[in-house]
């Protein structure tokens, strides 16, 4: 019996594939297929931002043998896989969006954008100096393909970068710096961006202690996880002044209305948009074509976790 694969997008949208291959399609918002069809699903795509339908689906499919995401993240997924099920992500889908938009948020912030949107709100013309990219260090901590990504599109702004990974070592624009290696980088920074993915070990990594390291008037930018940040720590140091943050994601998410971290000065917050752009499509369907024809080959699936 060939594997059945439940797919967001129709196996034509997707292009490329055989004849033959038995689809399921189901994008998130619409009632699942019926029990019946489920049950020989072996390979599933989680739709992308529908996380709650997605993952209350995984009960339903005793055959299950491969989870693909469409997120370079799997903290939210990983908890609810039945046991023996192979989990792959989608690294390279989101390096050029969330590496745009990293660079948007910095120099948004940098050049005191938000200001200056809400100064025309009210018809304001108030010119002054702002920071600049040029000659800052910016620190990319988590330096994995999206942290290459923003490099290069860094080089442009003559800023320096350092990079930051879980071990040491070369990359083609320079050493990556162990982790350990972290506290004493962080006073030399003028932007640091987090790109770790969230584990135990990077839950809360910018804490207080790593806050504190960071220089006066440094800037912090967040497209990683929130829970890489503390956030009682980050809304302290914001409301002193003595930092600012461009933030992405959040901890908690979606940010309630009410909470403080919305009106506390010097921060800029996106709704974690890192990836959702026009980006997002024609490399998801490349990612997704590549991985089932693998998986109908039956040749060995790239990007497995763990």
């Amino acid at each position: 019996m060939t594997p059945r694969y439940l797919l967001p997008y129709p196996p034509e949208q997707i292009g490329g594939l055989p004849a033959d291959l038995d689809a399921l399609v189901w994008d998130g918002t619409a009632e699942p297929p019926a029990q019946r069809e489920l049950d020989r699903v072996e390979f599933y795509c989680l739709p992308y931002m529908r996380h709650r339908a997605a993952v209350a689906l995984l009960p339903r499919l005793p055959a299950l043998r491969t989870v693909q995401t469409l997120t370079a993240g799997m903290d939210d997924v990983l908890p609810h896989l039945p046991p023996g099920v192979t989990a792959c992500n989608a690294r390279g889908l989101h390096d050029a969006s969330t590496a745009e938009l990293a660079v948007a948020l910095t120099l948004a912030s940098l050049r005191g954008i938000p200001g200056f949107v809400r100064n025309q709100a009210d018809g304001v013309w108030d010119q002054s100096f702002q920071s600049a990219l040029a000659d800052r260090t910016v620190l990319i901590v988590g330096y994995g393909s999206i942290g290459a990504a923003l490099e290069q599109r860094l080089i442009p702004f003559e800023c320096r970068v350092e990079r930051v990974a879980r071990s040491a070592r070369e990359s083609a624009h320079g050493p990556v710096r162990a982790l350990a290696e972290l506290p004493g980088l962080l006073p030399e920074a003028d932007v640091v961006v987090l790109l770790t993915p969230l584990t135990e070990a990077t839950r809360h990594l910018a804490d207080a202690e790593f806050l504190a390291r960071m220089k006066p008037g440094a800037l912090l930018v967040n497209v990683a996880r929130g829970a890489v940040v503390d956030t009682a720590a980050l809304l302290a140091e914001l409301e002193s002044g003595r930092l600012r943050a461009a933030l992405d994601v959040t901890d908690p998410e979606p940010l309630p209305a009410e909470h403080p971290l919305w009106r506390a000065p010097g921060v800029l917050i996106t709704p974690h948009v890192g990836g959702p752009s026009s980006a997002f499509l024609p490399r998801a369907l490349r990612l997704l074509r590549a991985q089932l024809l693998r998986a109908h080959e039956g040749l060995p699936l790239a990007n497995v976790v763990g």
